[in-house]
């Protein structure tokens, strides 16, 4: 008997294209890209020529200086910190609870949906850091300082408006803000 030779049968390959397509957008979607890490931080306008010759006296009760030197270590207002302390003592010196004379001054402000309160809004938050300060140091000096202004305005959020800062509607969290305004500044690192 003579056997037949069978042709083998052609694969049909039109729809490999797509399935190794919806592969390759399944992978891309699933999988997590490191995203880099920074701050937000917003830079002020430009001032006009005429401010820029004067200095902005700020009184010394008003500025919270934060020193980070090269070893990564804490100095708040001239006395030795750990960073865990840090948003602690930045809740309490920006809200200054009992009007304290070595805190920032308070004065009374109309703010919207508000009416009159007092407010600290004079105040400053100074980090300078060592040029040889490590950038986690100065990240996690930053990350606590945002998180004392994100938890007193929550605070007031709640205590005002009876919910969360990002509950409020838009016109509740400007008024929020502007009771605390956030105020750090960054001052010339030092060189050693």
């Amino acid at each position: 008997m003579i056997r037949k030779r069978r042709k083998v049968p052609n694969i049909n390959a039109t729809s490999t294209a797509d399935i190794s397509f919806m592969l390759l957008i399944f992978f891309l979607v699933t999988t997590s890209m490191n995203t880099d890490e920074g701050l937000s931080r917003r830079l002020p306008p430009p001032m006009e020529e005429e401010f820029q010759k004067e200095d902005i006296q700020v009184k010394e009760r008003n500025i919270l200086m934060i020193k980070i030197n090269k070893f990564d270590e804490l100095m708040v207002n001239g006395e030795i910190c750990d960073i865990t302390q840090l948003k602690e003592k930045a809740k309490k010196f920006i809200s200054n609870v009992g009007n304290d004379p070595k805190m920032p001054e308070k004065h009374m402000k109309t703010i919207s949906l508000m009416g009159e309160v007092q407010v600290t809004d004079k105040h400053v938050i100074s980090v300078q850091n060592d040029v040889g300060t490590s950038y986690n140091t100065y990240i996690q000096v930053q990350n606590e300082l945002v998180a004392a202004y994100n938890e007193l305005r929550n605070e007031l959020a709640l205590s005002k408006f009876g919910r969360s800062f990002k509950g409020c509607t838009k016109e509740q969290q400007k008024a929020i803000i502007d009771y605390y305004p956030q105020k750090i500044s960054e001052a010339e690192p030092k060189y050693q």
